[in-house]
């Protein structure tokens, strides 16, 4: 299997009353094409600022941190910004939709920022929206959606620039225990299809449900455990 992500030895922190505050301390981790993982942890055990790390919102104080061939730390930020058009799609918990777009339009934002023609970035946006069972809401706004049709809107932004990972931050905390099991199912499928998928959550039920559970606690690597098929 080919390594995706590739992180070595990375720490980070914020400087507080003039001292550095640890979050991270020497994570190193593999993530092949094709994985799901989950990475649990409780509030404060440093998930959030790991997810940052991965998501390329923010870069290592040491380590090194290699995303598809690319190393990260070294990157400029538009170079950085280019990376996460490019190679993460991103799916949050709030939806994070802008209410005065449809649900095709709200997919295809993103795109706009590639550079991508009208026509193609109407088709990326059709095919990913169709992807997620939603050809028959593709020009609602999202208060015309259920909080499930939104967050299947906000996994079709994350495809259509069919990125090599998907990041999901707690995908189901703002869904009722059915949707969520719906989302998460949808999830599921993806990767089934291919796509890596890292899934930031507190709830073990949810990340059991990945392939592999990776366990963060006050800023180390705990638990690095594969599921059962």
């Amino acid at each position: 299997m080919e390594p995706l992500i590739q992180i070595e030895q990375m720490s980070h922190g914020y400087m507080m009353a003039g001292q550095r505050m640890p979050i991270l301390q020497d994570i190193s981790l593999t993530v092949h094409k094709g994985e799901f993982v989950a990475i649990i942890g409780p509030s404060g055990s440093g998930k959030s600022t790991l997810m940052n790390m991965i998501g390329c919102l923010d870069v290592p104080n040491s380590g090194s941190y290699t995303l598809d061939g690319s190393n990260v730390r070294k990157l400029s930020d538009n170079r950085l910004a280019r990376i996460r058009n490019e190679k993460i799609g991103f799916i949050f918990q709030s939806f994070n939709l802008l209410p005065r777009l449809s649900a095709m339009e709200n997919v295809e934002l993103p795109l706009i920022y590639r550079g991508l023609s009208q026509h193609e970035r109407r088709k990326r946006a059709t095919l990913a929206l169709e992807q997620v069972g939603l050809q028959e809401r593709m020009f609602h706004r999202p208060n015309q959606l259920s909080g499930g049709q939104q967050q299947r809107v906000a996994i079709a932004r994350a495809l259509a620039g069919d990125p090599p990972l998907l990041l999901a931050d707690e995908p189901t905390g703002a869904l009722d225990s059915q949707t969520g099991r719906e989302v998460m199912q949808m999830i599921q499928s993806l990767n089934a299809q291919g796509h890596t998928i890292i899934l930031i959550t507190h709830d073990l039920d949810i990340a059991d449900q990945a392939r592999r559970v990776i366990r963060i606690q006050n800023g180390i690597l705990t638990e690095d455990r594969r599921n059962e098929p």
